[in-house]
């Protein structure tokens, strides 16, 4: 079997002869200049690396991950254009105030290495919404076309050969359909707060917001699928719970946003893609079952944090319609081989579950030791075959 067999037998509940053991990529510009500083492989490979990339494939292969789960077509179902990057205001000790590319502005730090503080956001109100937002998110044929595929050691443009690598499909790992974000973009540009604020002050905005979001979203798969274009799974990015729960009340996104998720992932099902994954960190469980409801049947990565995240309860829950890609600590990565072993050892019964592709539950951290990460490989394969 290939890697791409063996992970659809498994999301499938169908007979497989080895477990693939899959990733989910590195903290970009830290993670693998900290390895290349260390010897364990070029500086260039560590700066060309992306997602799904022919660089992906060879520093997964020396580590002994079989491919990354982040290997998708991703076209732009964002801002288009973005704002352009500036400085604000710049301060004596290095920090700097920076107008992103969705109109927020964050503090940058030297050598910070987290989530930069958001300080303002240029979207507030209907006018502001006029102004600045709502033609940039409307649809348009570039944003499939100018987005770049990477498969088969060949990083081509949709529109200059990608296409056709699209149609044959002919590869040996999965390759997803990334369908966008339908609630947590629009938590990128608000902001938590302001997204909060904007339910209770004008409500008719907020579900605008969404609706238009979610046309693009439709629009741009639909597209890519009438092309001919052919895909393993499809995959949401939404990021929008913490470590206390949802970011948004679960009854307001059940109302407001499922039916966004069901459009899109009832045109999926009309071109034979049955496995849906969803991108969310933090404490996910209040919005599992509307997931669900919706035609979205694969949470990722399953964050294990300091909560404990398991598929484990969601199976005894929603049964087998619920699959599973993560639940595997990153964290023991900076540890040592015994909490290595350990967290192997707790991947057994989940494992035997089925509809579960163990992997790193987030991006894997600076702090994460090279060996470590070829250890756990090893340790997976003597376990797992």
């Amino acid at each position: 079997m290939t890697h791409r067999e063996r992970a659809l037998a498994i999301l499938r509940y169908q007979p497989y002869d080895r477990l693939p053991l899959v990733h989910f990529g590195f903290w970009s510009g830290q993670t693998l200049q900290k390895w290349a500083a260390e010897g364990h492989l070029p500086l260039s490979e560590a700066d060309a690396w992306t997602d799904g990339n022919e660089v992906d494939a060879i520093i997964s292969d020396r580590l002994g991950f079989d491919f990354n789960w982040q290997s998708m077509f991703i076209a732009n179902n964002r801002l288009h254009p973005g704002f352009d990057g500036k400085v604000v205001e710049a301060f004596d000790d290095g920090s700097k105030h920076i107008l992103n590319g969705n109109g927020v502005v964050v503090v940058q730090r030297p050598e910070a290495g987290s989530i930069p503080a958001e300080i303002d956001h240029l979207l507030k109100d209907r006018a502001t919404w006029e102004e600045h937002y709502r033609h940039r998110l409307q649809w348009s044929e570039d944003r499939v076309t100018q987005a770049t595929v990477c498969r088969g050691g060949q990083t081509v443009r949709f529109d200059e050969g990608g296409l056709e690598i699209l149609r044959a499909a002919d590869w040996d790992t999965p390759y997803g359909l990334h369908c966008g974000s339908l609630f947590g973009q629009i938590r990128d540009v608000l902001g938590l707060e302001g997204s909060a604020y904007l339910l209770a002050d004008d409500e008719a905005l907020f579900d605008e917001m969404i609706e238009l979001v979610g046309d693009t979203c439709f629009r741009t798969v639909e597209f890519i699928l009438q092309t001919g274009a052919r895909f393993d799974f499809a995959h949401f990015w939404e990021d929008i719970c913490f470590k206390n729960g949802p970011l948004i009340v679960p009854s307001v996104f059940a109302h407001k946003v499922g039916p966004q998720y069901r459009r899109i992932t009832e045109l999926l099902s009309e071109y034979n893609i049955d496995i849906v994954s969803l991108d969310s960190d933090g404490v996910i469980d209040a919005l599992v079952p509307i997931w669900l409801e919706n035609g979205v049947n694969t949470m990722f990565p399953i964050e294990v944090g300091t909560w404990g995240a398991s598929i484990e309860p969601w199976r005894q829950l929603y049964g087998e319609q619920v699959r599973g890609v993560g639940g595997m600590n990153k964290n023991v990565f900076s540890r040592d081989r015994a909490a290595v072993d350990a967290e192997v050892e707790r991947l057994k019964p989940l494992v035997e579950l089925g509809g579960f592709l163990p992997c790193p539950d987030h991006r894997i951290a600076p702090d994460g030791e090279w060996e470590l990460v070829r250890y756990y490989c090893e340790r997976m394969r003597e376990v797992f075959g």
